[in-house]
């Protein structure tokens, strides 16, 4: 590791101890990351985004800590937050390993455990992001309120205003989520990562699992493993067991993943093009 001066510099102004050397990591699309060295001995990661958006890293710091909460009763493990500010993040460094089938289990129990740990409601106190895009949190009383006008309404409006998506696809997402209220079962707020998808969860050596990057809020707990479910977590099969055992989830968990993996397929249609939104209007037609 070799040291880079002005990332070092200001990574000393935050944490008020010396960087011996730095090392450019992957970290995304969106931030540029890097790997600390501090001279206490610890290791440290560093996510800089040059003229960041209003609270883009308060935001995430604090879903960080609100996850966190729960760890100490079995929730899931999450790095903690070693700085923030406007410009940057700093994260304990975690270390990538392999995930195991006792790993994924212990993880299932996890989720489970922190989805318990609840929420005021369905939204929160903050408005934060999800990647790049703003997600807006304002509380609604009922789940199937707060996923039609907070997750679905404001990303289908920017691809309709774009025309990334048809006039007929829109149509047939707003038809299905209207339905929401019958499609999925009331619940208590749950304390959701908000955005568990593949690489957000990061495999331990010692066998944990640590999520990382939430957009987080209260909701309906199946939100989260639909993510999971969406890109091909490794292990899936273990993590939904352990989970359902230790939570038992509601008859017809499996068909409804669909119904809310529309939220982030059209969170990638904004993101990243238009064939994202044409699979959300065909998951969509299995709901009307």
């Amino acid at each position: 590791m070799a040291r880079q001066p002005v990332v070092a510099g200001r990574a000393e102004q935050l944490l008020g101890s010396a960087v011996v050397a730095t090392a450019p990591v992957a970290g995304g699309d969106i931030s540029t990351a890097v790997k600390l060295r501090l001279s206490n001995g610890r290791t440290a990661f560093l996510k800089t985004l040059t003229h960041a958006p209003p609270r883009f890293f308060a935001a995430e710091a604090a879903g960080l800590r609100w996850l966190a909460d729960g760890a100490a009763d079995g929730g899931v493990a999450t790095p903690e937050v070693l700085a923030v500010d406007d410009d940057c993040l700093i994260l304990e460094w975690v270390e990538a390993g392999r995930p195991h089938t006792e790993s994924a289990s212990r993880f299932g129990r996890a989720l489970a455990a922190t989805h318990a740990r609840g929420a005021d409601g369905f939204g929160a106190p903050d408005d934060g992001y999800i990647g790049r895009l703003p997600l807006p949190n304002r509380a609604l009383p009922t789940w199937a309120e707060f996923y039609a006008e907070r997750r679905i309404a404001p990303y289908l409006k920017v691809l309709r205003d774009k025309g990334i998506v048809s006039a007929d696809h829109a149509g047939t997402i707003e038809a299905a989520v209207a339905r929401g209220a019958s499609v999925v079962p009331d619940e208590a707020p749950a304390r959701l990562h908000g955005d568990l998808w593949n690489g957000n969860v990061i495999w331990t050596n010692d066998d944990r699992a640590v999520v990382v990057d939430p957009a987080a809020y209260g909701g309906h707990r199946e939100v989260d493993l639909a993510m999971l479910a969406l890109f091909g977590l490794p292990q899936l099969p273990q993590v939904m067991a352990a989970y359902d055992e230790a939570a038992p989830l509601a008859d017809g968990w499996e068909d409804r993943l669909g119904f809310h993996q529309l939220f982030p397929l059209l969170v990638h249609a904004c993101l990243f093009g238009g064939q994202y939104g044409a699979r959300a209007a065909q998951v969509a037609q299995r709901y009307l």
